[in-house]
């Protein structure tokens, strides 16, 4: 907030506020808090000295939902309750120049003497603080420690020193007011957006990580197994080596370290030369040979369904990756909650419910011939509305080798699906795709009883044992 912003709301909540109780104390944050002072219609005084955005306006908020949403308060606010609770608001003023506003109250303490008292508000980004000060303005408390000249408890207080260049800094605009009645709801307005906004982003930037981090984990995997596969070297060559050693035991060279032997599974005869250890015997090296063969042949077969398992999946972390930056995309913070919260490794498909739950969050569509249609928004939804919700004489489409929703089609009357239903169905199962920009897009369909689950296969990902495909446009009925 600027200073000519803090002028007006200043003067806001001068007019509001003056002659009011200060009472309850929300701490909402370790550097936001609301302030009840008593006003009819449910408005509170919020104070945010956060270093990136600190603020003050009065928000308009239910009781019920600040007591839900208060922290335990901390010493500081302790001390607020204590000395300020009844006290009366007798002025309040900005600092010249400076973001720094003044409450000034009248209070009684527990004799029942008078009392000044004054909290200041200092919205200086990172000195940003609340002072509570005696009558001749030595600091009490403060929220948080800050350093400097009359920033200190028992200093008189002071404004925290800033270069002159740095107090101005040119013309400064007010915050627009724009259709609201004051400037508090516009500036309470504006905030709870961005929050919203960052909240989204940090939500978003989690899932991308978790995704990320899986994904290079499983990638990292295959380098690995890669780099174990060569080092057990060629079966065949190591069963070659033995197999020829043993066919030249007769006639063997023996040459530092190496033999030298007549390669007769070759037409051409040639003559190769052979590492082996020079205190074996040719029998003992042919058999190390074949040995480092059943080594590597073993090791080949493990390794290669280790890395068929690593590759189904790291081709679901690169589908999810896909969905999550779609749901970035259309802001749906819901399917980001799911990205977040869920265990990818370990994925049940068993049913908990009964058959006809509904999928949360599910898309729904009625055909023109009346045909229920619902469509998946996330791989956990996909799973959900798949193998718990579609019975097995249900339809089910899904866009060919594109990432997309499963789209089902209800079927109560266990015939068939008219072909217009079908088209309209498919259609959706393309929009709601990432073929949807393509101008025809081939979408497979099969009653859901041909829809399986892979042992071991991550969310979203079926295997078909029968389907059809039909080629449509990606689009969606507006009517």
């Amino acid at each position: 907030m600027n200073n000519i912003t803090l002028e007006k709301i200043c003067a806001e909540l001068a007019s509001v506020l003056s002659g009011q109780k200060f009472g309850k104390i929300f701490p909402l944050s370790r550097f936001r808090l609301a302030i009840d002072f008593r006003l009819s219609d449910s408005r509170y005084l919020y104070i945010s000295i956060e270093p990136s955005a600190p603020r003050i306006y009065l928000i308009k908020r239910r009781l019920r939902d600040l007591e839900r949403n208060a922290k335990n308060p901390a010493p500081f606010l302790l001390l607020l309750r204590k000395r300020l609770s009844n006290a009366i608001l007798q002025n309040i003023q900005k600092t010249e120049n400076e973001r720094i506003l003044r409450f000034d109250f009248s209070a009684t303490d527990e004799i029942g003497q008078a009392d000044i008292f004054a909290l200041i508000v200092q919205l200086t980004g990172r000195s940003a603080n609340l002072f509570l000060l005696d009558k001749n303005d030595f600091i009490i408390d403060s929220s948080r420690e800050n350093s400097g000249e009359g920033q200190l408890i028992g200093q008189k207080f002071a404004p925290p020193f800033r270069e002159e260049e740095k107090r101005n800094r040119g013309e400064e605009e007010i915050f627009s007011s724009g259709e609201f009645e004051s400037l508090s709801e516009a500036l309470d307005v504006f905030y709870l957006e961005k929050e919203s906004e960052n909240a989204f982003i940090v939500k978003a930037n989690a899932a991308r990580s978790r995704l990320n981090q899986e994904l290079k984990k499983h990638e990292k995997q295959v380098k690995n197994l890669n780099s174990d596969l060569a080092k057990h070297g060629n079966a065949e060559r190591w069963k070659h080596f033995g197999d020829l050693i043993l066919a030249n035991l007769a006639d063997a060279v023996r040459i530092d370290g190496k033999v030298l032997v007549v390669d007769y599974f070759d037409e051409t005869l040639p003559t190769l030369e052979i590492e082996i250890d020079d205190n074996d015997e040719l029998t003992q090296a042919a058999e190390k040979f074949f040995k480092k063969y059943t080594k590597a042949r073993n090791a080949k077969e493990e390794i290669a369904k280790r890395l068929a398992d690593l590759e189904l999946r790291i081709a679901n972390y690169e589908l999810r990756i896909k969905e999550l930056e779609t749901a970035i995309e259309e802001k749906d913070e819901a399917i980001i909650d799911d990205f977040i919260g869920e265990n990818i490794e370990k994925i049940s498909t068993k049913s908990k419910g009964k058959a006809n739950e509904t999928v949360k969050g599910a898309r729904k569509f009625i055909s023109s011939e009346g045909f229920e249609i619902l469509v998946g928004k996330g791989s956990k939804d996909n799973d959900f509305l798949t193998f718990r919700v579609a019975k097995s004489s249900d339809f089910w489409l899904h866009a060919a080798d594109y990432p997309g929703s499963h789209v089902v089609v209800r079927n109560p009357n266990r015939g068939e699906i008219p072909q217009k239903t079908l088209l309209e169905a498919a259609q959706i199962a393309a929009f709601y795709s990432h073929a949807r920009e393509q101008p025809k897009v081939a979408v497979h369909y099969t009653q859901k009883k041909f829809v399986n689950k892979p042992k071991g296969a991550a969310l979203g990902l079926v295997s078909l044992a029968s389907f059809k495909t039909i080629l449509v446009e990606p689009k969606i009925d507006e009517k």
